[in-house]
């Protein structure tokens, strides 16, 4: 992956709180846990959680099946506020 690309300001947030999410999970889940009850890779797990990609609806929808959440705990962190800042036109 090439260190010219600025990764998405949304991707950090969201990969911030999936990463909380996950670590304060009992019993503790491991990124390889989460992708594969996700049906994800572990790459492509942990580059969301690093922020190096911005992960799809569908995505989103896995992870909060395998976590047991609401679909909007993974999205908290973008209440309208942050959302203004984030796409300000």
């Amino acid at each position: 992956m090439s260190n010219d690309v600025m990764p998405a300001p949304e991707a950090e947030i969201f990969g911030k709180t999936l990463r909380r999410i996950r670590e304060a999970r009992e019993p503790k889940l491991t990124q390889d846990a989460l992708a594969h009850a996700a049906g994800l890779t572990t790459n492509f797990y942990s580059d969301i959680e690093r922020g190096q990609k911005v992960p799809s609806l569908t995505t989103v929808l896995r992870l909060a099946l395998a976590l047991n959440i609401p679909p909007g705990d993974l999205l908290a962190d973008f209440p309208p506020a942050t959302l203004r800042r984030l796409f300000r036109r």
